[in-house]
């Protein structure tokens, strides 16, 4: 099968007729402006592609997803979480979750090199896009901050009730797995069932991730993205999912 070359305005094809091997490979082309991007996340396709290649889409099956309401950490992390509660209310806690308040940082540690790897699929163009998004009021970040330094974290799409994790980075042990707990936290405040993790990983389905047909992931995200998106703005979360204005003069990276 001929796989469908994307102009500007060309409509991607039904995800039914993505390529099983390699896994969920959909089409090639067009662009990553927020308006193809809403499209394709609204419709369960995502980009993923190395520097010189072109755009490839993908979606696949089945498709990887944590719910919320199945997030499971481990025990050394649940231990970990408790003394980070704890200190909330101390008035200089030595760490803090905040979202949005280093947004670029963030993506740019997710798509530096790791694990001995030459490149990284998190290429210029991909972080130029998902910057845009972000300026656009629909991707993320969630960041972990130890002694003011930050520490780990993760970026996502936001939209509706659905959330699409893209990737994840630490610099100090458990930091980007803090920032997935108060994520989940926040979700589920306002009503957020699931987050995409795209594909399949060990680590992922260590935390309560799991596989699902793509004909019911993507009949969810049609109906979860057509709902009330939840109230992001800079801020500090705390372990209740509770976006809480922060000061000013913590807002700089």
């Amino acid at each position: 099968m001929k796989l469908p070359w994307l102009s500007a305005d060309t409509p991607f094809p039904p995800v039914e007729q993505a390529l099983s091997d390699p896994g969920g490979l959909l089409a090639a082309g067009a662009d990553l402006s927020p308006q193809r991007l809403r499209m394709a996340y609204s419709s369960g396709i995502f980009p993923w592609y190395s520097e010189g290649e072109p755009i490839l889409w993908w979606s696949p099956d089945p498709r990887m997803v944590l719910a919320c309401a199945d997030f499971a950490p481990s025990h050394s992390l649940r231990k970990l979480l408790r003394q980070v509660a704890r200190d909330e209310s101390s008035l200089l806690p030595r760490l803090q979750v905040r979202v949005d308040t280093a947004f670029e940082a963030v993506v740019a540690h997710c798509a530096a090199p790791r694990g001995g790897q030459a490149g990284t699929w998190i290429t210029e163009a991909m972080q130029q896009a998902y910057r845009a998004w972000h300026r656009a009021g629909a991707a993320h970040s969630i960041e972990t901050w130890i002694d003011g330094e930050l520490a780990g974290g993760l970026y996502g799409i936001s939209l509706g009730r659905m959330f699409f994790g893209e990737s994840m980075f630490t610099c100090a042990p458990d930091a980007s797995k803090v920032a997935l707990a108060y994520l989940v936290a926040f979700l589920r405040h306002f009503g957020v069932e699931w987050i995409d993790c795209q594909q399949q990983t060990r680590h992922l389905a260590s935390l309560g991730a799991r596989p699902v047909p793509r004909a019911r992931f993507v009949e969810h995200v049609r109906r979860a993205v057509a709902e009330p998106a939840p109230d992001w703005h800079p801020g500090r979360l705390d372990s209740n999912g509770t976006l809480h204005p922060l000061s000013t003069s913590l807002l700089s990276p």
